[in-house]
């Protein structure tokens, strides 16, 4: 919430910020299959070759790019955008960090 009382949403810029921080881009079962369908992949294949285990050992991530950024971010922005993770869908208004607003282009939107 805004200091003037206001609810702050915020809309992502695209930027692709978010997708070169250090982390697990953490996926569901469901989520495999919805992603791994929209790259036309068999599951399995999907696994493989773009998921690892997360650090806890507690499920699935997507892997880093040679430079650390999610595999997924392409030039043109994020490869998988219409079936992207929640976790990356609900950055910043459902989950963010401290500091995360040093970072994130995202663009304030004040809701009544």
């Amino acid at each position: 919430m805004a200091e003037s009382g206001k609810v702050v949403r915020y809309e992502c810029t695209r930027c692709g910020a978010c997708c070169r921080w250090a982390g697990d881009v953490c996926i569901e079962e469901d989520e495999v299959r919805e992603i791994s369908r929209f790259l036309h992949m068999d599951e399995q294949a999907f696994i493989d070759e773009c998921c690892r285990l997360r650090a806890n050992r507690r499920g699935l991530s997507i892997r880093d790019a040679e430079d650390g950024a999610c595999m997924m971010l392409a030039e043109g922005g994020c490869r998988i955008n219409p079936v992207k993770p929640r976790q990356c869908r609900g950055f910043p208004n459902q989950w963010n960090f401290p500091g995360w607003r040093g970072l994130c282009r995202a663009r304030e939107v004040e809701k009544e």
